[in-house]
């Protein structure tokens, strides 16, 4: 009987313990967020699909911007602009994201703000010039970059998907409309409805990509004001 005593609060011992760790258990959650009040804060710009030898042809252009008119000029940003002549051209910015668990999956959550000077509902060559214009992110353990193909045009090693369709690696967020009637820079919010999961390398790194993908032969200028993005 005695024996049976202390088997029995043994394990009504273990029990307490075990339900005690599970109801504290917490969630790991990280919010990055960048405002570019003075400068890129390690944001990086660059092309893809495009031709070799073609970055004049296509006026590829970023750097770190005021916002446009009539938007508040004295707020930094990051501007990228090009001249869509291959009807799938992708510009994009990253950064290189450490002090993460490693060999870890993390749900995502991007919050994207920028401007853009297309009314809703426009109609241009190859599509409209604004919601021919994807916005996409996502995240990677590689770092993504340009590579030439065997017919000398440059395309991004990582599955970003293609125009209005997403891939493995980036996600479609929303499109580069300003949601008015008129054609001045407005700016504009827009996020992912359903969190992106990706596993961290052994070191705890990521690599953030945003980008634009562009069904519209004509030229785009996008001025990103603000990136917030939130892991768990």
């Amino acid at each position: 009987m005695k024996l049976n005593i202390i088997l029995y609060f043994t394990i009504a011992l273990f029990t307490i313990v075990g339900c005690g760790n599970s109801n504290n258990d917490s969630v790991e959650r990280k919010e990055l967020n960048y405002q570019f009040i003075s400068d890129k804060e390690g944001w990086l710009g660059d092309f893809a699909d495009y031709p070799l030898g073609a970055e004049d042809f296509y006026e590829l252009s970023h750097e770190y911007a005021m916002l446009p008119d009539p938007l508040d000029d004295t707020k930094g940003s990051l501007m990228l602009s090009g001249n869509n002549h291959s009807d799938d051209l992708f510009m994009f910015i990253k950064k290189n994201i450490s002090g993460l668990s490693p060999n870890t999956n993390y749900s995502i959550t991007f919050h994207i703000e920028f401007a853009s000077n297309v009314a809703d509902g426009m109609v241009g060559i190859g599509g409209s010039p604004g919601e021919g214009v994807t916005i996409k992110a996502g995240a990677t353990q590689i770092e993504p970059i340009k590579e030439l193909d065997i017919n000398n045009k440059y395309r991004m090693n990582i599955d970003k998907g293609n125009q209005v369709n997403s891939g493995k690696d980036m996600i479609v967020i929303g499109d580069f409309s300003n949601d008015t009637a008129h054609n001045i820079y407005t700016l504009k919010s827009v996020t992912n409805n359903i969190p992106f999961t990706v596993q961290t390398d052994k070191n705890g790194e990521l690599w953030f990509t945003v980008g634009t993908d562009s069904g519209f032969e004509g030229i785009t200028s996008i001025y990103y004001s603000k990136i917030n993005v939130v892991l768990k």
